[in-house]
């Protein structure tokens, strides 16, 4: 694998920002990527821990900053983790299974772990 994507369920920028936060206090919105990526509106320190800590390069994105190969690939999917294998694109983590890590870096980190060995 040369490199993983995580895209969020939500659109990015100020707009796709202030609609999710928007979503999320009225209930309507919710990304368990963002869950497990940030505290607020900041990264974790735990995550940029484990961003500089990944043998394999992982991408951050918004649905609205996907290049069109990948927004097609994900459309329907997000929040996920992508792989992609020499330009061959595969779902490493669903939607469930980034639920799963209840909003942990550390069960993030075992479950990607294991997927890569």
């Amino acid at each position: 694998m040369d490199r993983m994507y995580g895209i969020y369920n939500a659109d990015g920028g100020i707009m796709g920002e202030l609609a999710y936060v928007w979503g999320k206090i009225r209930g309507t919105a919710h990304c368990a990527l963002c869950d497990i990526t940030h505290r607020g509106v900041s990264k974790k320190r735990e995550w940029k821990q484990l961003e500089s800590a990944l043998t394999v390069p992982i991408e951050l994105l918004h649905i609205n900053e996907q290049e069109p190969t990948l927004a097609e690939f994900t459309s329907g999917l997000t929040p996920c983790v992508v792989g992609d294998y020499g330009g061959e694109l595969r779902i490493i983590m669903n939607d469930a299974e980034l639920e799963a890590c209840g909003k942990s870096v550390d069960k993030f980190e075992s479950s990607i772990a294991s997927k890569l060995n």
